[in-house]
């Protein structure tokens, strides 16, 4: 079994949570922390209800335990969780592609939402924790992520993420193009994030969606932007060529969940 170490009151809170509702994923799962304020209590709370050890120690203690961790991860603030992750299993939410398409193909969708994310090579981990975290707030079915060019950092994702990467579903696929055609077999319309499109307030986001977002540099590839029935941009009007990936996705989930929820 490998270790997983995990800082951050949020990222801890929602493996505590996840956990609790799936133990299969872990192996032994031990809190530990130091001296502990109100927020500690709480977690430590949750944590014990959970069935998770919790273990007082000493403060040198956890900085040894997050001392093998990314160092921009290393602020523990008092609590570290150690998982000790079964074969082939981490904290992110992997669900099977080819299950999610089948199930949306015999599903009666009728105007129904369903949104799915894809990411073509967006490498940034704390990009990729950032928009994983605003699928959770506004209610993302999947995140498909290509197996190649894609981000390989799970520990940043997940604090970034605020631990919303142990609940929102994620997909690793090997084919991006592919997996959009299936999708776009399954009932789903296909949009594009790029400047020169219609804007969000001209589009009909509505129904089975699929967004696509290219990376910052170089966009989204030509062979996924040929599978786009649209692509959209959002209006702006700073100096800067283009918004941040993870805050475009936010403003383009909200506007895709507010017209389904107002249309």
């Amino acid at each position: 079994m490998s270790k997983k170490i995990i800082t951050g009151f949020h990222a801890i809170e929602e493996y505590v949570r996840s956990t609790a509702s799936d133990s299969s994923k872990t192996g032994k799962v031990q809190l530990l922390y130091s001296t502990p304020g109100p927020r500690v209590k709480k977690i430590i709370a949750q944590a014990e209800k959970a069935g998770i050890v919790c273990s007082k120690v000493e403060s040198k203690m956890l900085d040894e335990a997050v001392s093998s961790i990314p160092e921009a991860l290393r602020d523990h603030r008092g609590i570290v969780l150690v998982a000790e992750l079964k074969e082939g299993t981490d904290n992110t939410n992997r669900v099977s592609f080819d299950e999610f398409v089948a199930q949306a193909k015999s599903s009666v969708s009728g105007k129904k939402l369903s949104v799915v994310l894809v990411l073509d090579s967006v490498t940034d981990p704390h990009n990729v924790g950032a928009i994983i975290r605003s699928c959770d707030q506004f209610g993302v079915d999947l995140v498909v992520l290509p197996e190649r060019r894609g981000v390989k950092d799970s520990e940043v994702i997940a604090r970034s993420s605020a631990g919303a990467i142990s609940w929102v579903p994620v997909a690793v696929v090997p084919n991006l193009v592919r997996a959009v055609e299936a999708l776009k077999e399954a009932g789903y319309w296909v949009y594009g994030a790029d400047a020169g499109g219609i804007t969000i307030a001209e589009s009909r986001l509505e129904g089975k969606v699929v967004l696509i977002m290219g990376s910052e540099g170089t966009g989204m590839s030509r062979l996924l932007e040929k599978e786009c029935d649209a692509i959209v941009s959002i209006p702006t009007c700073g100096k800067l060529d283009s918004l941040n990936v993870s805050v475009a996705a936010g403003i383009l989930l909200y506007e895709i969940r507010r017209q389904n929820l107002f249309p």
